[in-house]
């Protein structure tokens, strides 16, 4: 289902809350929905917010084989399980969003990611982001 529209900014919120939730998810044997609860409580947002996080939460975690499978495939000189859990789950939220989101333009998605790289990430990471989220949309052009 699709999610209601909401402003850039509260997608910007709904995004970095994606990431948190995917990166703490992964030390984790929980099913998602189960574990959605207590981040809620412990990370309170509007509606629109929750519900467009769990929109991006539910379609990395749908597809997450397929969006790992293309990320491996476009990081050459690394080996996918050498990228870190924070990078990985910035880019499986922006390759989502390229590929399943017809609202939201590459172009987007690619600064959104390199913008919470940045956030979440050491001085390098929003360069890598960048540089592998470019090549997966050069390929799909």
């Amino acid at each position: 289902m699709k999610p209601k529209p909401i402003s850039p900014r509260k997608r910007r919120q709904a995004r970095e809350c994606a990431v948190q939730f995917l990166f703490g998810l992964e030390f984790t044997k929980r099913e998602w929905q189960s574990a959605v609860l207590p981040f809620w409580a412990g990370n309170p947002v509007r509606a629109p917010v929750k519900e467009y996080a769990e929109h991006l939460i539910g379609g990395v975690l749908t597809h997450r084989e397929a969006l790992d499978d293309t990320i491996a495939r476009v990081v050459t000189k690394w080996a996918p399980d050498r990228v870190g859990r924070i990078e990985r789950n910035i880019l499986r939220v922006a390759l989502f969003e390229m590929r399943f989101a017809d609202d939201v333009p590459p172009k987007v998605a690619i600064n959104e990611a390199v913008e919470i790289a940045k956030k979440f990430g050491d001085d390098e990471v929003p360069r890598f982001v960048n540089g592998v989220l470019d090549r997966l949309a050069k390929e799909k052009q």
